[in-house]
């Protein structure tokens, strides 16, 4: 296997891990909307999710850990994506609440203040900011 391979490997199982969190964050409550599903769809297009993919995905989002990227700012997009798919439900359920803030754990935030971080990501969402603001934002946070 080539270097190039490995990292497009890599890559791959990184985007799949990504995804898959978001579908958890979507399956919290039970149902996909339609709203949720085409923010999905979208998503898996952008992540390069091939359609069987999405399908085995969607069929078992537990399959793919959570990868989360070395780089803050990285992780902070991942926030946003997944931020982006509470909003896209308009109602934040007890399990989605949850499960955002074990994922933001899982993406390497602090425990200690993952509850701020998300709070402060959903804010920014429901503001619909884009994603470079709504990192800088995140970068400049006060805590």
């Amino acid at each position: 296997m080539s270097f190039s391979d490995l990292f497009d490997s890599e890559f791959k199982q990184r985007n799949k891990g990504h995804f898959s969190a978001i579908v958890r964050v979507a399956l919290a409550d039970g149902i996909v909307s339609p709203e949720e599903k085409e923010f999905l769809e979208k998503l898996s297009r952008n992540l390069e999710i091939t359609e069987s993919e999405y399908e085995e995905i969607l069929e078992n989002p537990l399959k793919y850990p959570i990868n989360p990227p070395y780089l803050r700012a990285q992780r902070l997009e991942r926030l946003y994506d997944l931020a982006r798919m509470v909003h896209v439900d308009h109602q934040l359920g007890d399990k989605q609440d949850l499960l955002l803030r074990k994922i933001g754990v899982a993406l390497g935030f602090n425990p200690e203040n993952v509850n701020y971080i998300v709070d402060k990501a959903l804010t920014l969402v429901d503001k619909k900011v884009d994603a470079d603001t709504f990192v800088y934002e995140m970068e400049h946070m006060n805590k």
